[in-house]
């Protein structure tokens, strides 16, 4: 069985399903919670199959440091076992987080030294202890150690970020991975079309025995105007190839992953719906709500009417905004489960859409009921 099967193109929508080693499937487009150190925040595993999660991502970066690969590997197996998740897996390769985080790093053509955030401890992360670190986690989809440059940046630092990245993939693919896992490469080149074309001529080429599993756009919401992502995206996703996952790394808003979706792209991840809420935020079908606002002291009604999540079933505006503003953890935990109910769905519903070739009555729909903004008086 392949890997990756197209069911059904929608103009340049897609819809499809992934199949794990263990036949467990992936629907796709699929957006995945992170869970930065093995779990996602302010919710449960058990509650993430609740909402019919099929995947989410791990960060490599943060496990290495805390507990320790090893300690993952020898105690549990690798992470499905150590976290209780019995569904997909997707380990980053820990260089986001080191051009992010790290206050002290020097990167060479070995890889990149740096500092850790916690205790400044010395590291040195490389192409091959990253695919090391994340053989030991046994995750189901790997991501290539890439660099990941700022943006905006002069032409000349993408040029040698995109060669540098495909050097370090072709020494990705030296480690061998576990029976089952899968390994995705990851586009450079910034706003750049043509450095992108060029990032994925490179990754191709570097790729003799066609083992990338998948592509991913990295490099993207690092800095550049919202506007620039999404003109990149719609002239450079149709040139990816079509018989394997395109994930868009790091996004984002549900207008930014619908938008995705239209332009051809079937992954997403980012912390938005968990961080948010956490921020008193919750995604509706009406527009971003802000429980903080006053307008919800005395409002009994539900997060948002049209949403048959527990949290909507349950609970009231005036209640969430009183646990929001007295401290209570109980908010943020059941504004993320909102949040990933919300994603979850919407995701779900394009994906519906793009079966029955209603995609684009689908996004018009929601683009003008989510656009509304009730909520913001």
């Amino acid at each position: 069985m392949s890997f990756f099967h197209l069911e059904n193109n929608d103009s340049q929508a897609r819809a499809g399903l992934i199949t794990l080693h263990n036949n467990r499937t992936i629907r796709t487009p699929v957006f995945m919670p992170v869970g930065t150190r093995g779990t996602v925040k302010a919710i449960s595993q058990q509650e993430l199959r609740e909402l019919d999660i099929e995947i989410i991502l791990c960060n490599t970066y943060h496990l290495y440091l805390r507990p320790g690969h090893q300690l993952i590997e020898q105690t549990s197996s690798g992470l499905h076992k150590f976290i209780s998740w019995d569904r997909g897996i997707l380990t980053d390769s820990g260089g986001y987080q080191v051009y992010s985080l790290a206050p002290l790093r020097k990167i060479s053509e070995e890889g990149v030294f740096f500092k850790s955030h916690i205790d400044g401890s010395a590291h040195l992360l490389t192409p091959e202890k990253s695919i090391e670190i994340q053989r030991s986690l046994n995750s189901d989809i790997v991501m290539c150690f890439d660099e990941c440059p700022g943006l905006p940046a002069p032409y000349e630092i993408l040029d040698k970020s995109v060669e540098l990245t495909a050097r370090w993939a072709k020494r990705c693919l030296s480690v061998p991975l576990n029976k089952g896992q899968n390994i995705f490469a990851i586009i450079q080149g910034g706003l750049n079309l043509d450095l992108r074309m060029k990032s994925l001529e490179l990754l191709k080429d570097s790729d003799n025995d066609n083992a990338f599993a998948g592509y991913a756009l990295g490099g993207l919401s690092v800095g550049e105007k919202n506007e620039e992502m999404v003109e990149l995206c719609e002239k450079f996703v149709p040139h990816m190839p079509k018989n394997k996952p395109r994930y868009l790394m790091g996004v984002g808003t549900p207008l930014d992953i619908l938008r995705g979706i239209s332009n051809g792209i079937d992954m997403f991840d980012c912390v938005l719906p968990c961080r948010n809420a956490r921020n008193g935020q919750a995604f509706t079908t009406r527009g971003p709500l802000n429980i903080k606002n006053s307008r919800f002291t005395m409002d009994t009604g539900p997060l948002d009417p049209d949403c048959e999540c527990k949290v909507c079933k349950n609970y009231s505006r005036t209640y969430l905004r009183h646990l929001y503003l007295v401290g209570e953890y109980l908010a943020g935990q059941l504004l993320t489960y909102h949040n990933l109910h919300f994603y979850t769905q919407m995701v779900r519903q394009a994906r519906e859409a793009i079966l029955q070739n209603k995609f684009k009555e689908y996004f018009e729909r929601f683009l003008v009921n989510y656009s509304s903004a009730r909520w913001t008086s």
